[in-house]
């Protein structure tokens, strides 16, 4: 297959020394796997569709799902995205979630995140990037739960910064109580009832574009944009591995 996604050995080398140790038995080729998991997310495919090329479906399923519970992924992500600079932007946006994802959502068994929004069955994926529009912190809550439940999750794990840039939806008087005291200029307009709120610099909201334009990278990947996996903590593993290649070990 022409398409087929292959991590580069510099890529590998970016992100290997977080890898968890093997015990016993050596691990099948980490290049191939991993190259088979963003393959899948990246197209959307179910998981026994995977090329032969990465090797069994089975394997690639079973250390996708291993190493999201143990938090490799996120710890990845953790490690790439600790340097800021110097400028932040927080946005949420829906993701739909297949009938598959929903499946279990009366039962409870699991945390799921997903909500009745207008587009129906939905999850809500709050970021927060930087300038260039890399991710630094994620955040999944159901579609329903307004953009300022995410901000308050995400607040307090902040990295340092000068200003963060928002939409009118953060136009709140919480929200500039809340940077100010981390000594960070908003540049957030207000809403039309809330005309006592600061002023915002123009100039610098115009760079707002860039969080949307993540989105859209984001997006382009269809186990991304279509919900398929049941549980948070899965999805949540998919997003993270697909922006530490879109937006941080990627060459091009």
């Amino acid at each position: 297959m022409a398409d087929l996604l292959m991590l580069s050995n510099a890529q590998m080398r970016r992100i290997e020394k977080y890898f968890p140790l093997s015990h016993g038995i050596p691990r099948v080729d980490d290049r191939r796997i991993l190259s088979g998991i963003l393959f899948v997310i990246r197209n959307g495919l179910r998981w026994r569709d995977a090329p032969k090329d990465y090797g069994p479906h089975k394997t690639i399923y079973n250390r996708f799902i291993r190493w999201s519970r143990l938090g490799v992924f996120n710890r990845i992500f953790v490690e790439l995205a600790k340097d800021g600079d110097g400028v932040l932007m927080i946005d949420a946006t829906h993701l739909k979630a297949h009938r598959t994802a929903a499946s279990l959502l009366k039962k409870g068994l699991l945390p799921r995140c997903i909500g009745r929004s207008r587009g129906g069955l939905t999850t809500k994926l709050h970021v927060v990037c930087d300038g260039r529009g890399r991710p630094l912190r994620l955040h999944l809550t159901e579609g329903q739960r307004s953009d300022h439940k995410g901000a308050e999750a995400l607040m307090p794990h902040l990295p340092n910064a000068r200003v963060l840039i928002a939409d009118k939806a953060y136009a709140s008087r919480w929200m500039h109580q809340s940077l100010d005291q981390r000594a960070i200029t908003a540049c957030i307009p207000a809403q039309r009832q809330r005309r006592h709120l600061p002023e915002y610099d123009p100039v610098t909201y115009r760079q707002r574009h860039r969080i949307e334009n993540m989105f859209a990278k984001l997006k382009d990947w269809r186990r991304i944009h279509t919900r398929y996996d049941r549980c948070a903590d899965v999805f949540l593993a998919a997003i993270t591995f697909a922006a530490i290649f879109i937006f941080w070990i990627n060459e091009s």
